[in-house]
């Protein structure tokens, strides 16, 4: 049988993960793994949800496909990275029937950000 750990065995054991983070109107539930607007949850495929929390870390860095691939997903290398514009299309297509799908931005030389309104305003619950 395997005996109990003592509650500080690991180091970072007092730190604690947010279950919110919101950008301009969408809020992500990490519980959840899913996003909504107002009352309305999106139905976001797990992967969809993982780049929208990575892009909601920090609204408006501007990151590569590569970058997502690496810091939302954990793949490392030479991978597809198709599938960061297919994922993001979807996500933004579920965020077109809330009416916000403006909400995820590409720049010039590709890269992804989620543009957030200044008036609005960042929160991170």
């Amino acid at each position: 049988m395997n005996a109990a750990l003592p509650p500080c065995h690991f180091p970072d054991c007092d730190m604690t993960v947010r279950r919110f983070r919101e950008a301009g109107d969408m809020t992500l539930d990490l519980f959840h793994r899913d996003g909504r607007i107002d009352d309305r949850w999106l139905g976001l495929h797990l992967r969809e949800f993982a780049l929208l929390w990575r892009l909601a870390h920090h609204p408006g860095e501007r990151l590569t496909e590569m970058q997502l691939m690496a810091e939302a997903w954990r793949i490392a290398g030479d991978a597809q990275s198709a599938s960061i514009a297919t994922q993001l299309e979807a996500a933004r297509a579920k965020l077109a029937l809330a009416g916000c799908a403006q909400l995820i931005g590409t720049d010039a030389d590709g890269r992804y950000f989620l543009d957030v309104p200044p008036a609005t305003g960042l929160s991170r619950i």
